[in-house]
């Protein structure tokens, strides 16, 4: 059996990747909460964009600058790109799903342990498939009891991961707070799975028979910081949005508007089109109490 080695670097890879993880999943969160407070293709929109900032950030990029700091003594490990880049779709894929499930589900047990199934398969799969992309001229095996905990505790962070998605009530920093949770069960589960594997010394197996590869350097490390800049971006554009506060204080005040043109006899857009003016020159004016009441 040959010697493996998680944490080539110290503590810089898991810190890092640990850190990705929360970062991914707080962005996600903030996007959920916005989609709690819309419904149906604007939701929709909201909870795929959360899909995104948890797949690719909360779980792919956290998978993969940990296993920055995987090595094996006197060779070099490359990545195969098809297979990586597929393991980054089916996370996107499987949260997606899961988040759409319970977003317009309900609020029952059911979509919710449906969803936290399906979410929690589809991690330890990505998981799994972005060790196969490994290629190396040895033999990689596994633990099958460590694999089964590792997709235990993959079912029951996503579980969680989803009750806080579309559950969770509260300001940034209980945000910041199941952000931390979240990304403690991601870290927990990838470190699960690679002390479930193990590699046998075999020059010349099948493994780079399976296709060519490329090594970190030059394709994995690029792609992370290029996906990393484009969270901080994301980031940008969540902050600047309306936040779940503002959107229900909007649409209270389209219900208003509406109801007052419905009681005045007059159509409602056109009576919205003024209250846009009314409301840009003295928006206090909107919120006085009304006397017929």
């Amino acid at each position: 059996m040959v010697e493996v080695h998680n944490f080539a670097y110290g503590i810089l890879n898991p810190g890092l990747a640990y850190l990705m993880s929360c970062l991914g999943c707080f962005l996600g969160l903030q996007c959920t909460q916005r989609a709690r407070a819309l419904a149906g293709a604007a939701r929709a929109r909201w909870l795929l964009l959360a899909a995104v900032s948890i797949g690719v950030t909360g779980i792919w990029v956290m998978h993969f600058i940990a296993m920055l700091g995987f090595t094996i003594g006197g060779q070099l490990i490359q990545y195969n790109v098809p297979y990586t880049i597929l393991s980054m779709v089916i996370a996107v894929a499987v949260v997606a799903v899961g988040l759409l499930i319970v977003g317009f589900g309900g609020d029952g047990l059911r979509p919710l342990l449906l969803g936290g199934t399906i979410l929690g398969i589809g991690v330890a799969g990505m998981h799994y498939m972005g060790m196969w992309a490994m290629r190396m001229p040895d033999t990689m095996h596994w633990n099958p009891g460590l694999v089964l905990l590792s997709v235990i505790i993959a079912i029951v962070a996503g579980t969680a991961a989803l009750w806080a998605a579309l559950r969770l009530h509260g300001g940034t920093l209980v945000l910041l707070g199941a952000s931390l949770v979240m990304g403690v069960a991601v870290s927990g589960m990838h470190y699960t799975g690679m002390a479930a594997l193990h590699v046998d010394s075999a020059p010349g197996s099948g493994m780079l028979s399976m296709g060519s590869g490329v090594s970190a350097t030059s394709f994995l490390l690029p792609l992370i910081l290029g996906i990393s800049i484009l969270t901080f971006l994301v980031t940008a554009v969540v902050t600047l949005a309306p936040t779940p506060e503002e959107i229900r204080e909007d649409a209270a005040l389209m219900e208003r508007i509406s109801r007052l043109s419905s009681e005045l006899g007059q159509a409602p857009e056109p009576l919205a089109r003024g209250a846009k003016s009314v409301t840009a020159g003295d928006r206090s004016a909107w919120n006085r109490p009304d006397p017929q009441r």
